[in-house]
């Protein structure tokens, strides 16, 4: 399987993996499985630290990285398709990056692992993260 985590998802797995189902806890201690990180999340994880509306132990810039390596995930790129495929979306969900996320799932053919119920509404496979 191929996954794109989401941000949530993600800070869940390098802060608070108890919070994740024991199914996403499976897939994501399974090595077959080819694990993403959106460079998305990456944006929005810094911005959100940038606001003081994320503690980190440690600066973006060395935390995402570091965590990335540890826990072995490859960085999805944004692409130019990526960023078109948003304004064809339904406008179920407003947030900006978890539109870009579905955006590059479809595109990609990926699943993503989230615990958001808004992304339920769009056309792509999700594995649910939510404990």
């Amino acid at each position: 399987m191929r996954l794109l985590v989401d941000t949530q998802s993600w800070l869940w797995m390098v802060a608070a993996p108890e919070r994740l189902s024991p199914r996403a806890r499976r897939v994501l201690e399974d090595s077959s499985h080819t694990l993403m990180l959106s460079v998305a999340s990456a944006w929005e994880i810094a911005i959100k630290y940038g606001l003081g509306k994320l503690g980190l132990p440690e600066p973006p810039a060395a935390f995402v990285p570091s965590r990335l390596a540890s826990l072995q995930m490859q960085v999805l790129a944004i692409e130019l398709a990526h960023v078109l495929r948003v304004a064809a979306l339904p406008s179920h969900h407003r947030d900006p990056f978890d539109r870009l996320l579905v955006a590059q799932a479809q595109i990609e053919n990926l699943t993503i692992l989230t615990a958001d119920p808004a992304l339920r509404a769009y056309d792509v496979d999700l594995m649910d993260a939510h404990r």
